[in-house]
């Protein structure tokens, strides 16, 4: 089972693509991924909000854990996230992480989520919070297997 990536935007830049590459290599199952990319809205502000929400909830099936990326969020440390993400692949069910655009995700998105997760309460570009969360997903991997990637 693979961990879904559903990221509004287009494939990587240049800039992050390498670094994305060196984790996702390191990434072994069930903490394998899979990117799927949905084009920014032709709109902006609230209407962009709006459409680019309405295709995330059209991509996620019933069955789906949904984490919500979204830097007024819950904050997870290292090890609960890897505990968290273990206990679902571990009962087979699948884990879908959302990045959404510039404006945002409606509340529709917000109440489908399982749970709302802030990577800080900073604000990132997308490019770099699709870095930054392959990082964690190795991270919680490496957790997971009890490697010494991670230190307390």
């Amino acid at each position: 089972m693979t961990l879904k990536l559903l990221v509004v935007g287009k494939k990587h830049e240049a800039w992050v693509a390498e670094g994305i590459e060196r984790y996702q290599k390191r990434l072994k199952r069930p903490y394998e991924v899979e990117w799927v990319y949905l084009p920014h809205s032709a709109y902006e502000g609230l209407k962009a909000r709006q459409d680019e929400s309405e295709r995330i909830l059209l991509r996620l099936d019933a069955n789906d854990y949904v984490i919500l990326l979204d830097e007024r969020g819950k904050a997870l440390d290292s090890p609960a996230l890897s505990g968290l993400l273990t206990s679902q692949l571990d009962v087979s069910r699948p884990v879908t992480l959302i990045i959404g655009g510039a404006y945002g995700v409606d509340k529709s998105v917000h109440q489908r989520a399982n749970l709302v997760w802030s990577l800080s309460p900073l604000v990132f570009p997308h490019q770099l919070v699709r870095l930054i969360l392959l990082e964690q997903l190795y991270r919680s991997q490496e957790i997971a297997h009890g490697n010494p990637y991670h230190h307390e």
